[in-house]
């Protein structure tokens, strides 16, 4: 069976010294962990575009990017997922729980702690290595 790829770009967002993470509604894939805001390129649309769309549609934040990382490739039971990450720096608004079930900003060592789905954490390992 051909799983069907999903090629999504993640915002990873630092104010400060603090990351935002957002939590996965329960009833989602992976539901209930933490992961970097993000969502599905659109047709025709750059990781940079994706990432800062779906930030603001899900967290209500603005951004600028700062660079995009190399992507991660992680293989699920169904699915096969190709992570972008944007490594962005946070301009304006307030993180909110518009497209997820809550979203905070979080220090190092707490990200480090989080429970996240596995391709997360990897970028976690990842960003938190090139500070």
């Amino acid at each position: 069976m051909v799983k069907p790829t999903h090629c999504v770009a993640l915002a990873l967002v630092r104010r400060g010294t603090r990351w935002l993470v957002a939590r996965r509604p329960s009833a989602l894939h992976v539901g209930g962990v933490w992961e970097f805001p993000g969502g599905q390129q659109h047709p025709g649309e750059s990781a940079r575009q994706a990432a800062l769309r779906e930030l603001y549609e899900e967290c209500g934040v603005r951004a600028n990017v700062e660079r995009v990382e190399a992507t991660v490739e992680w293989e699920y039971d169904d699915r096969r997922v190709l992570l972008t990450p944007v490594v962005c720096r946070w301009t304006a608004g307030r993180a909110r729980p518009l497209g997820n079930a809550g979203c905070y900003w979080v220090t190092p060592a707490r990200l480090r702690e989080l429970p996240m789905p596995p391709a997360n954490a990897v970028l976690v390992t990842r960003v938190l290595g090139a500070e």
